[in-house]
């Protein structure tokens, strides 16, 4: 398995970015096809894609957020209870500010906020890929995350492209071996959504790893100390989040899993999605559908195996692997899992390396078309009835 990489030295922004560029570019093509798809389909539909984009669903939960604090929640029929205090603080805490330095409204902060960590996670896949496979891999992994299915996403007042952004930079900065970034942008992420967790382990176990196989008495005291901090740092925001709902509900260590059981969401071990795809096999439209998230599922865990058998980095692997865990074994709205597996982002690896040793021209061409079928399945996935 590969381990970690020595840590180097920094290279120059303007060489770092001229050498993600092709990468951005290509990602930048891929979002402004599916927004422009997007943007037709809501024509003829009669419906407005920025409402799409920036006011439905959990965009709106993230809005008055910003607007308006924590503290606001829905009552359903059936006695649930939706709370705001399901939806992390960053994304949020962003919006507020980019809100207040500019004339955008909070909806359209978000989009900004959407749009430009959409960008950085792009660069940090780039940058995971690029260190460990060459800059082909980066250019494809890139390429790979901007044409997935569910992509659209990324372009969404939605809290995947900032947490993906955080996660993927963190885990670089892991393989640089620069601990006390990784611990910061590992906060960072557990400010951002509940799956935080898989950076900060992510984080702890390399750096137990390099302690178990290298034996940290051999360098400076001071790599010691930054590597302490780092794994001092990385829970902190998750830890506070979570401490914080928990005093302002009353209900302690668990408060937070009492606001998620009001959404209906909890850890079950997959038994509920389990349940929901035997189902589907009650009718012969149905079956077709139970069909195809049997396939996805065993695509899903066949992408892991093989990124194993490639000699992932282990940080990389616990990462996947806890974000993979969390989208197919809890419970809640199961139309939201495609988006919630996005940030699984080491998946594509495999792929990746695979387009990489083609030509240059059947990969575009492969990721091209996958591109316009991405493009029109994200139009019509956000004008349908339920959240992505």
């Amino acid at each position: 398995m590969t381990t970690l990489a020595p840590p180097l030295s920094p290279a120059p922004a303007g060489h770092a970015l001229r050498r993600a560029a092709p990468a951005l570019l290509v990602y930048a093509g891929v979002r402004a096809l599916g927004l422009a798809v997007l943007a037709v389909w809501g024509a003829a539909a009669g419906k407005s894609p920025h409402t799409l984009l920036a006011a439905r669903w959990d965009s709106l939960w993230y809005t008055r957020v910003a607007e308006h604090g924590y503290g606001w929640q829905v009552r359903l029929p059936d006695g649930s209870v939706h709370s705001n205090l399901a939806f992390f603080p960053l994304l949020p805490w962003l919006e507020r500010l980019v809100s207040a330095v500019s004339p955008l409204s909070y909806a359209d902060a978000g989009l900004v906020v959407s749009w430009l960590a959409s960008l950085f996670a792009a660069a940090g896949i780039f940058a995971v890929a690029d260190h460990l496979y060459g800059r082909r891999a980066g250019v494809c992994a890139v390429a790979l995350w901007a044409v997935l299915p569910v992509g659209i996403v990324q372009s969404m007042a939605y809290s995947e492209s900032l947490f993906t952004a955080v996660a993927a930079w963190s885990l670089y900065a892991v393989l640089r071996e620069r601990w006390v970034l990784a611990g910061v942008l590992a906060s960072c992420a557990g400010l951002t959504r509940p799956v935080g967790a898989a950076v900060v382990a992510a984080v702890w176990v390399a750096a137990a790893v390099q302690v178990y196989r290298e034996g940290r008495v051999h360098r400076e005291g001071r790599a010691d100390r930054r590597m302490l901090l780092g794994v001092a740092l990385a829970p902190l925001g998750a830890a506070g989040y979570v401490l914080w709902v928990g005093h302002r509900t009353g209900g302690g260590l668990f408060g937070y899993l009492d606001v998620q059981a009001g959404w209906g969401n909890g850890f079950d071990f997959g038994y509920a999605f389990a349940r929901f795809i035997g189902e589907k096999f009650t009718s012969v439209p149905g079956a077709l559908a139970g069909i195809g998230l049997v396939v996805g599922v065993a695509l899903v865990v066949r992408l892991y195996v093989v990124g194993v058998r490639q000699g992932q980095p282990l940080p990389l692997l616990v990462y996947t692997g806890i974000v993979v865990a969390l989208a197919l074994c809890a419970a809640g709205y199961f139309g939201s899992k495609p988006r919630l597996l996005m940030p699984a982002f080491p998946l594509l690896l495999p792929l990746a390396v695979a387009l990489a040793r083609l030509r240059t021209s059947r990969s575009a061409l492969v990721l091209g078309g996958v591109a316009v079928v991405g493009a029109v399945y994200g139009a019509f996935w956000l004008h349908g009835s339920g959240p992505p």
